[in-house]
């Protein structure tokens, strides 16, 4: 498993070939807090562990707790979260009842969008790097 950090407090696993995700994630690891994560790209990774697979880690957000359990969607955001000194706060909302349930409705109303939304960042991205050439 290739690890960009050097802990194993928790493990995020990530689709390195969606532009989307790799935004998301390269903000994350500038964070206060990052230092006590793993991100995995998936799309590099000889084994995600127990309990995960390609398919799988590819279809929905997952993330590792240090204990070995795994979560996923919004759950797995919290958890990214929690560690993040600036945002703990959102994840202080995740605790107001009802509120994780929405979190994930939203996540679940998102996932269908994610690849029309990659291509476009894509195309976007491409775009960019052509014209800082």
């Amino acid at each position: 498993m290739t690890k960009t950090q050097t802990t194993d407090d928790l493990t995020v696993y990530f689709d390195g070939a969606c532009p989307l995700c790799r935004a998301e994630i390269s903000m994350y690891k500038t964070q206060d807090g990052a230092e006590e994560i793993a991100f995995v790209d998936i799309t590099d990774a000889a084994d995600l562990g127990e309990n995960l697979d390609l398919e799988q880690a590819a279809s929905r957000f997952h993330v590792r707790r240090s204990d070995g359990s795994l979560v996923s969607g919004a759950e797995g955001f919290v958890e990214i979260w929690l560690r993040m000194r600036g945002w703990r706060w959102l994840a202080a909302m995740a605790h107001i009842p009802g509120m994780l349930w929405l979190m994930e409705m939203a996540y679940r109303g998102f996932l269908p969008l994610r690849p029309f939304l990659a291509r476009k960042l894509g195309r976007h991205l491409t775009k960019d790097e052509t014209a800082n050439a």
